[in-house]
Order: C-alpha cells, then sequence, then structure tokens
C-alpha cells in the first residue's frame, strides 16, 4: 500500500467514525399520538413537536393510531398461535409467555420495536374522563406487555425503560382553575398520578413534566397560538429537561413493599409528604407531578 492509498484508507475511517458518532448521538423520538381530526389543537401540538425536534436533528416517528385503526382491546388475538390456558384465559401471563417465544401480533411488535430504539416518547391527546382515550389506552394495555416492559426484578426505578424519557402532552376540557386543590375537578397532580408513576414511572422512564394544554376549545385564537408558541420554546430543550422525582424502589421493603422505617422516619418532620402517592397523612407537595425539582 503507497502513501496515497494509506492517506484515503485513514480519511475514510475518520468520516465512518464520526458518522457513527452522529448516529449515536441523533436522539429517536416516538409520539403516540390519539386525535381523530388533523385540524385539532392536538394535531397542531403533534406537528409542532415533529418540525421542532426534527429541526433539532432527531428522528421523530409517529404513530397516529386513529390513522392506524390501532385495535384497543386486548384479547386473545394478540396472540398467534394456541394460548395456554384457553378455558381460563389470563392476558398477562399469555402475553408474557408470547413475547418470550415470540409469538405476540405483527401490530404489538411493530410498536415494542418503535419503543425500543425511542430516547424519548411523547404521548400527545386530549383528556378523556381525566385519563387517556380509550385508543391510547389499549396501545399502553397491548403494547407494554408484561416481559417486555416490566417483570416483578425491573419496575419502577429498576424499571426496563430507566434510560428512556417520556411525557405526556394532552388537551383538557376544563380551565386550569377547575384543575386546582380548591377547583371542582381536584388538584391535576393526582389526576396525573396513576398516568405518570403507575404507567410510566412503573415501566421505568424518566417522567418529563407534562406539558398542558388548558382548555383550548375555549381559548381565543390568540391565546391558542401562544399555547403552542410556549411549547415550541419548551421543545428547543426538552431532551435536556431534568424529569420529575419519583420514590426509588430501594426506599421500600421487599416483601410487603412498604416505606422502610428510616425513610419513614426522615420524612416525619417535613412539612410535605413524599409524594401524591405516599402522603404520610400530610399535605400533598405542590405541583409534584408538574415541575421538576418540586
Amino acid at each position: 500500500m503507497d502513501k496515497k492509498e494509506a492517506q484515503v484508507m485513514e480519511w475514510t475511517t475518520v468520516v465512518a467514525q464520526k458518522v457513527i458518532a452522529l448516529v449515536e448521538l441523533t436522539k429517536k423520538v416516538l409520539i403516540v399520538y390519539a386525535h381523530q381530526s388533523s385540524a385539532s389543537f392536538s394535531a397542531a401540538a403533534k406537528d409542532a413537536a415533529v418540525e421542532v425536534l426534527t429541526a433539532q436533528g432527531c428522528t421523530v416517528e409517529v404513530s397516529d393510531l386513529y390513522a392506524m385503526n390501532f385495535k384497543a382491546t386486548a384479547t386473545a388475538e394478540d396472540i398467534k398461535g394456541d394460548v395456554k390456558n384457553a378455558e381460563n384465559f389470563r392476558y398477562l401471563e399469555e402475553t408474557r409467555l408470547a413475547f418470550e417465544e415470540g409469538k405476540l401480533s405483527d401490530d404489538i411488535t411493530k410498536e415494542q420495536s418503535k419503543l425500543t430504539e425511542a430516547d424519548l416518547v411523547i404521548f400527545q391527546f386530549p383528556m378523556y374522563w381525566f385519563s387517556v382515550p380509550a385508543i391510547m389506552k389499549g396501545w399502553i394495555d397491548r403494547v407494554l406487555t408484561s416481559g417486555f416492559a416490566f417483570s416483578k426484578e425491573k419496575r419502577y426505578s429498576q424499571g426496563v425503560f430507566k434510560d428512556k424519557k417520556a411525557m405526556l402532552s394532552f388537551t383538557t376540557g376544563s380551565l386550569e382553575s377547575m384543575f386546582s386543590s380548591t377547583g371542582i375537578n381536584g388538584d391535576m397532580n393526582v389526576t396525573l398520578w396513576p398516568l405518570q408513576n403507575g404507567i410510566l414511572h412503573y415501566c421505568g422512564f424518566q417522567v418529563v413534566a407534562p406539558q398542558v394544554f388548558w382548555a383550548p376549545s375555549c381559548a381565543t385564537p390568540e391565546a391558542r397560538s401562544c399555547m403552542l408558541e410556549g411549547w415550541r420554546t419548551r421543545l428547543q430543550g426538552l431532551l435536556e429537561e431534568k424529569p420529575l422525582s419519583f420514590i426509588a424502589l430501594d426506599c421500600f421493603d421487599d416483601k410487603a413493599f412498604q416505606l422502610k422505617p428510616d425513610v419513614h422516619k426522615e420524612h416525619d418532620s417535613k412539612e410535605f409528604g413524599l409524594t401524591v402517592g405516599i402522603h404520610l397523612g400530610k399535605p400533598l407537595p405542590p405541583h409534584s407531578q408538574m415541575k421538576a425539582g418540586c
């Protein structure tokens, strides 16, 4: 090999290394989106996320659940071939076995592949009945199967997705004041606890504070534009945001999963409880499910 060929090979190696490094640095974002109309505010919020994150060099993929006609019901149809116990069908056990044997239905495995590759997952939806729409709940029920998304050994702070971030981005039908501690709907922090702790944190996700669009259907066009502009601004630094704080799994005993005595004692003299879910008879921590660092 002459000097020129050696230089070309060296240059090629350097370029290849830079390309590999660039690919490794590129963040992959999955947006799980649930709205029937492309003219909706939810659609505008989803489109803004795609645009801003793509401009930052992210690879963004959208699972448009209604457009996909995603099946919401968790049934034996989610398993290829025969089930283990047809007479007493237990979805959690059967899908865990199907996952281990590679027998889950194709629509589930496709979404699981997207989730495996993602660094950040954004759930974009209109709040229905203080929760997610049925089609999105079906995605959660069917895609986050036992064995894939969690196990007895891998959950909460030790969860499968502890290296990934996730967040809720949603619209409400009620004004912000109605979702306060004195409002008729109750504290939004309490409303979010089952979704952010019971689903996202349970699977190990680092949960980023939610993006709440308060009652856009009641807002003026100018106010809606302001909401979207605020979302665009937040998206610029979203990947670097500090996640919400949850109680680590090792703060609980490994039998009854009760707070360890030393943890309980440590918080006895503090004004607020640990979280919305574990409050020790104390007032709820302010904004614990809404803002990082509270």
